[in-house]
């Protein structure tokens, strides 16, 4: 190729003998390699990589590619290798001259290499927010969301993280991790203000520049035990749904290269997925404790003995899912000083199933707790709940049952009132089961409501079952769609002759479950009101099994 052909070209090109001696260089090349003048032998005028590339392929016939075993690789002709000339990158190019020189066409690819580079770490960051949004969104639990936002922002954005939670209180809770560790949760009775910007990004404030932040000030609770000098910080808010998730803090050994601007930038657009995400977690940890709360006074108490009676109880929802729904029942026990005076059982069902039904059940619970002192007259209480609920915006209405109970001289005394619920039964000794002849109409629909209160006595190991329709309504059985009913109710309420109150409240649960087994069903509850078997066992004669005696 003639010379006056190369020296016009656009980028540097060098033209070497077989013996490894520069004989042509354009202004290009000059400018770019100073040393490589005509004459000047290529392990002194090239940077290492070329003049390697240039011995290994002048030593082998053209066109081949061979294994040198050299540090850089022999390109064939016509192919291109890569290296550095200052601060640069280029391509070198080699052909063949038919004089058996090599002319090197050096072509700057420095751009095009840190586009793609970029290209290449946006994919990666793109990748990993992603990866990130996922692993944080996977689980409203707040201690674990905030351990996840530790980790993730340790092993790819810094040596380590901490993630500080919003101010409550005296002190700091926050939840540190290194890149190797594993995330440590702890408290630490300091003010945010020792750290710049921290305090602001607390508040929700745009983030300081690292450079404003002074890594040798750093105090020591923010650095991780075993972590050695802090090189540089970086402070940024987690921006929640409308207030502060709190502040997310990166540290970075002495020695490496400080946070860049981008660095930054890129924190808090992780910082702005895991916000959002602390803060989704954080309404639901709130709303958890909250439904907690309402809970625990809308489901049914535990019961136990009171005043020498027993009582039992049992509920299940319709759903699984739900904790309350439509049925109810509650013990108002007779004060402990009040020797006589009766203890009030309420069971009852709503109209409807779920948290609506729960809101009313819970006005019904609270109305008849607030008409405990005329407990003693079951027509009063029932027409007073009747007039509260027509003068309510609820259009639901409820069947109740009321049994007042007291123990009188081993046997256990009972009032029982119906309002348009099943009639409650008796188990007596020897197995038989006996309906109470209550009636009534149910409360919250007519404008009066009216009742039948009967009285009925147990004689020890005798209960009486209050249930609401839910079990004998169940549909299950063979085929899936028999109703439990009231004839096997009966028979299984005759088996539990002389049983506890806890085990026939067990045995009808167990059954009516089997019963439906799957299937859909209303909400069930079931109450046992038992005169309980105090009396000893004594032997017959001194020997044989021995009987109860009174």
């Amino acid at each position: 190729m003639k010379r006056s052909a190369l020296r016009l070209a656009p980028y540097p090109v060098l033209v070497v003998d077989g013996h490894g001696v520069v004989r042509f260089r354009n202004d290009a090349a000059a400018a770019l390699l100073p040393r490589a003048q005509p004459g000047a032998e290529v392990p002194r005028a090239l940077p290492e990589w070329l003049a390697t590339a240039h011995q290994n392929l002048t030593s082998v016939p053209a066109g081949s590619r061979p294994d040198g075993g050299s540090a850089v690789p022999a390109p064939s002709v016509g192919s291109a290798l890569r290296g550095e000339i200052g601060e640069r990158s280029f391509e070198a190019h080699p052909t063949y001259e038919v004089t058996g020189e090599v002319v090197w066409w050096l072509v700057d690819d420095t751009d095009h290499l840190l586009a793609r580079r970029a290209l290449r770490m946006e994919r990666e960051r793109t990748a990993f927010l992603s990866d990130a949004s996922n692993a944080l969104l996977s689980s409203l639990n707040l201690a674990r969301c905030t351990a996840t936002t530790a980790k993730l922002a340790a092993g790819h954005l810094a040596d380590a993280a901490l993630v500080i939670e919003p101010p409550a209180g005296r002190g700091l809770a926050m939840v540190s991790c290194t890149r190797d560790g594993e995330p440590v949760r702890r408290q630490v009775d300091v003010e945010p203000d020792l750290v710049p910007g921290l305090s602001e990004a607390l508040q929700g404030f745009p983030p300081v520049s690292s450079r404003w932040i002074d890594p040798a000030a750093a105090p020591a609770w923010i650095v991780p035990e075993g972590f050695g000098t802090v090189g540089s910080i970086v402070v940024t808010p987690l921006p929640g749904h409308g207030v502060s998730a709190g502040a997310l803090v990166l540290l970075r050994r002495a020695g490496r290269a400080p946070f860049t601007e981008n660095e930054e930038v890129f924190a808090r657009l992780f910082a702005a997925r895991a916000g959002a995400a602390l803060s989704a977690a954080r309404l639901y940890a709130e709303q958890s404790s909250i439904t907690e709360t309402l809970m625990r006074e809308l489901l049914p108490p535990v019961l136990h003995d009171v005043s020498g009676v027993e009582f039992a109880g049992a509920y299940r929802p319709a759903a699984e899912s739900e904790r309350v729904g439509g049925d109810f029942y509650d013990v108002h026990p007779a004060p402990a000083d009040a020797k006589g005076q009766e203890s009030l059982v309420i069971l009852g069902d709503v109209c409807g199933k779920g948290l609506e039904a729960a809101v009313l059940t819970g006005k019904i619970r609270n109305t008849l707790q607030a008409l405990l002192p005329m407990a003693g007259d079951h027509q009063r209480m029932l027409s007073l709940l009747n007039g509260a609920l027509l003068n309510s915006h609820h259009t639901r209405f409820a069947t109740l049952v009321l049994a007042s109970a007291v123990r009188h001289a081993g046997s256990v005394r009972l009032r029982l009132t119906s309002a348009g619920h099943p009639a409650p039964l008796i188990v007596r000794g020897d197995g038989h089961v006996e309906e109470a002849r209550t009636r009534g109409t149910l409360v919250g629909a007519l404008p009066e409501a009216t009742a039948i209160t009967v009285k009925v006595s147990l004689a020890p190991g005798e209960t009486c079952v209050l249930f609401t329709d839910g079990i004998t309504e169940a549909k299950g059985g063979p085929l899936g769609g028999d109703q439990f009913g009231e004839e096997r109710l009966h028979s299984a309420l005759s088996q539990c002759a002389g049983m506890p109150a806890a085990a026939v409240v067990e045995h009808v649960q167990m059954l009516a479950s089997q019963w439906v087994r799957d299937g859909r069903h209303d909400d069930m509850a079931v109450v046992a009101i038992t005169a309980p078997r105090n009396n000893h066992l004594s032997a017959v004669g001194g020997r044989g099994p021995g009987r109860f005696t009174a």
